[in-house]
């Protein structure tokens, strides 16, 4: 039986959800591009396959950057 190009590269492991917008948002520390936190973007690579499916099942429910008016100067001299 001979093998293809693309089954050995496959895996059975989560693709990463990164899109390629790597932005930290300030308020939330999640990436507005792919919803996950800094600690979650660093350890991606050493994570099981249930660990990055746990992350990928949260991430729809996350909400990266919140789409209100942050409330500008008032707001900031608050903080």
């Amino acid at each position: 039986m001979s093998e293809t190009p693309s089954d050995i590269w496959s895996r059975e492991e989560p693709e990463s959800p990164c899109i390629q917008i790597c932005v930290i948002h300030p308020e939330t520390r999640l990436c507005t591009g792919c919803a996950r936190s800094i600690d979650e973007i660093t350890k991606w690579s050493k994570m099981s396959n249930p660990e990055r499916r746990a992350v990928m099942a949260e991430l729809p429910s996350r909400n990266a950057a919140p789409t209100g008016r942050r409330g500008g100067r008032a707001a900031r001299l608050k903080r």
